[in-house]
């Protein structure tokens, strides 16, 4: 029986058999940033010592990852806290951020008799899976984002995997696609509800329709900083093969163009992640796609196994699709009131202090072991932030209560 893309998706990935529910977990089947290198937890924790300072380092310090897997993410934060608590510091950055104010080598006496950030934070980990076994005890794991959060959520490649509903623009308009959740065959349903047909309208308009109202990303309430790539051609990579665009190869197609995956469940997903946050700030890292560019036939795929397969919502493969991530920072700063921050990865993993230089050629003379170990880290944090790549993901930040900081605003 054909279902809505989003009831598909839902059952798909978040049923009693769903893809993120069972099995080993995402990073057998797709590789992201938190895979790719630990440059990206090493960058994380700097922002976490940012977000610390902003906040006036209170007695607990949240950081919440969304959307977790296995934990991978906070399991590499862990191990990295502890050299911000005094103890080997340099092994914490794992030698691929260099020191900045406020980092163990750099505290003043007074500052270091303070509580450190170790045994200050608070790990918690939001996804729907089982705990998994051998999770360090310092990770909470829960399926709900807590209330309260005073410090910093992430939520890296989350939003793509949030269902929604997919539609196409028919003679009479736009008409929501259903889906045979078993083959990935699709037909053409009833016209989109009202709420959507606004969201369409105001976000992904058809190239003959007006939108309803201006989505001006410099109102007062939200600013967008724009990234200098566009973010589109930047895909989940999958293990073991190259980093190409998120396509749809054998992608079962309506008999219709200029289909459209209708961000609103997005919208509110991300505003209720941010309802979440007392004082502090949100992340969000993924790729997506700004109005005036986005994708004609839509970016909805999947991932089986380190490779890209059709999106049939059985339950075999992720199935995702880009984010609109202008939208998504609108409905953000509606609900903190306050301006967010659009950049690139590249551009945020820069202002943290990891831009992949290679180390000079005179470092291979004199200390040849440090310059291969100094070529492998920029090697790592190139592939993090290249724009082609997993460099061109939009980061998000939303901050609740707190003003941007250096490393938050460009």
């Amino acid at each position: 029986m054909p279902l809505a893309w989003r009831d598909a998706m839902s059952r798909a990935l978040y049923g009693p058999d769903g893809f993120f529910v069972t099995g080993t977990g995402p990073a057998d089947h797709f590789r992201t940033s938190v895979h790719a290198s630990p440059a990206f937890a090493s960058a994380l924790l700097r922002l976490i010592v940012e977000v610390d300072t902003a906040l006036g380092h209170p007695y607990r310090l949240d950081v919440v990852d969304v959307g977790a897997g296995r934990g991978e993410l906070l399991r590499a934060l862990v191990g990295l806290a502890v050299g911000v608590s005094g103890e080997p510091a340099h092994s914490g950055r794992s030698g691929l951020i260099p020191p900045w104010s406020g980092s163990p080598e750099t505290l003043t006496p007074t500052a270091a008799a303070r509580p450190s950030l170790a045994e200050r934070v608070h790990f918690t980990a939001v996804e729907y899976a089982p705990r998994p076994e051998n999770l360090p005890a310092e990770i909470n794991w829960t399926d709900e984002i807590p209330e309260g959060i005073t410090g910093l959520l992430i939520a890296t490649e989350w939003l793509d995997n949030v269902p929604l509903d997919v539609a196409v623009h028919t003679e009479d308009g736009w008409r929501y696609v259903l889906v045979d959740p078993t083959s990935g065959t699709e037909t053409v349903g009833d016209l989109v509800s009202p709420a959507d047909h606004h969201w369409l309208t105001t976000w992904w308009p058809h190239p003959t329709s007006q939108p309803d109202t201006d989505p001006d990303p410099t109102s007062p309430d939200a600013t967008s900083a724009s990234a200098s790539e566009s973010g589109f051609g930047a895909a989940r990579p999958a293990q073991g093969s190259s980093l190409t665009a998120r396509s749809r190869p054998g992608c079962p197609e309506t008999p219709h163009s200029n289909r459209a995956e209708i961000g609103r469940t997005r919208d509110e997903a991300w505003a209720t992640a941010v309802q979440k946050i007392e004082r502090g700030l949100a992340v969000a890292v993924d790729y997506g796609h700004l109005r005036e560019s986005r994708p004609v036939d839509g970016t909805l795929t999947g991932y089986r196994a380190g490779r890209q397969v059709p999106p049939v919502p059985d339950g075999s493969a992720d199935v995702t699709a880009h984010v609109a991530v202008d939208s998504v920072a609108s409905a953000g700063a509606e609900v903190a009131r306050c301006a967010y921050s659009l950049v690139s990865q590249s551009e945020a993993l820069r202002a943290l202090g990891a831009d992949g230089g290679r180390p000079p050629l005179s470092l291979a003379g004199s200390d040849p072991a440090g310059y291969v170990r100094a070529l492998a880290a920029a090697s790592a944090v190139a592939e993090l932030t290249d724009p082609a790549g997993l460099g061109g993901h939009w980061w998000l930040r939303q901050p609740v209560g707190i003003p941007l900081g250096p490393a938050v605003a460009r």
